[in-house]
């Protein structure tokens, strides 16, 4: 099915169509880093987007950017989606630290792009991280992250996979076990996939979960209806900067599953806390009326679900 820029079995590096966005994130985890008053501390993110090379995320990191070229970017606003960034890492963080402060000792990140979690949080010992994603993704943070001396603090296992092919196979391969209990992410994925997509990852995650097991992601509602005469206004000034990011080429619009829903009829116990709790649970105020340049029309709620053992069903 192709779609936009897309089709099935289309590929990129991390400068190109869903890569460049992990580029983008990684960028926006530097600045958030960077904040006066972090949420979270990510070293690894500035130095990997440097070597990506894309010159304007670098200009974007070493605060050589031309604000003034965005829509209504007044500091605060700025700061907002600084601490969007903060708070959605931190989110997935405190999520992995306390699946893991619980016993589990196996980690997933799929789709993984330049995710450092593996380098960078203290993970007990025995803990498994394995990341998924398209082979030169994972080929050039393994490679930039060995120059750069960076160890990981928990076993590191890459898994060099399209998640459209069979990766529950893949997984098994290296070593994943299925039967003991497992934390997975899936950050910042699910808007890039189609609907049944999106069902399929869901389903083939709950057939690879043990009890106990955790699941972290998010849904964004306003992928339903997403503006993309708005994605493409925002895009433009982008492209002016040497940066072709058209996001309404890249997501799949339309309806879709409830996450959160969709995880509950699975067997799973959610929780789905809307973003403005999370920027409050944090400390961190809102943008004045919300983040209205945002094609996808601001909102996220961030799921967690948990699969009780056996014991307590």
């Amino acid at each position: 099915m192709a779609h936009g820029g897309r089709d099935d079995d289309d590929t990129w590096d991390l400068a190109t169509s869903v890569g460049a966005t992990a580029t983008m994130v990684a960028a926006a985890r530097a600045l958030a880093s960077a904040d006066p008053n972090p949420l979270i501390d990510d070293p690894f993110a500035a130095p990997l987007v440097r070597a990506v090379g894309v010159d304007f995320f670098t200009k974007m990191i070493d605060g050589e950017l031309d604000l003034s070229m965005f829509p209504d970017t007044s500091p605060e606003r700025v700061q907002a989606m600084i601490d969007a960034m903060g708070v959605r890492t931190r989110f997935f963080d405190d999520s992995v630290l306390a699946s893991t402060a619980a016993g589990i000792r196996q980690v997933v990140i799929l789709a993984s792009g330049l995710d450092s979690r593996a380098y960078r949080l203290d993970l007990p010992p025995g803990t498994v991280v394995y990341e998924l994603d398209q082979p030169q993704v994972i080929e050039f943070k393994t490679q930039t992250l060995e120059k750069l001396g960076a160890q990981p603090r928990a076993t590191r296992r890459t898994v060099a996979v399209d998640l459209r092919q069979d990766w529950p196979a893949a997984l098994s391969g290296a070593g994943f076990d299925p039967s003991a209990p497992t934390a997975w992410l899936a950050e910042g994925l699910l808007i890039y996939l189609p609907p049944d997509a999106q069902d399929l990852l869901l389903d083939r995650i709950t057939g690879q979960s043990a009890p106990g097991s955790t699941v972290s992601t998010e849904y964004v509602p306003g992928i339903v209806d997403f503006d993309t005469e708005k994605a493409r206004a925002v895009a433009e000034p982008l492209r002016e900067h040497g940066l072709d990011l058209d996001m309404s080429a890249l997501v799949y619009p339309g309806d879709r599953n409830h996450v959160a829903e969709y995880l509950r009829g699975l067997g799973w116990q959610v929780t789905a806390t809307p973003r403005e709790e999370l920027f409050a649970h944090y400390g961190r105020p809102l943008p004045p009326g919300g983040i209205e340049q945002d094609p996808l029309g601001g909102e996220i709620i961030y799921v967690r679900g948990e699969l009780a053992p056996a014991t307590a069903r």
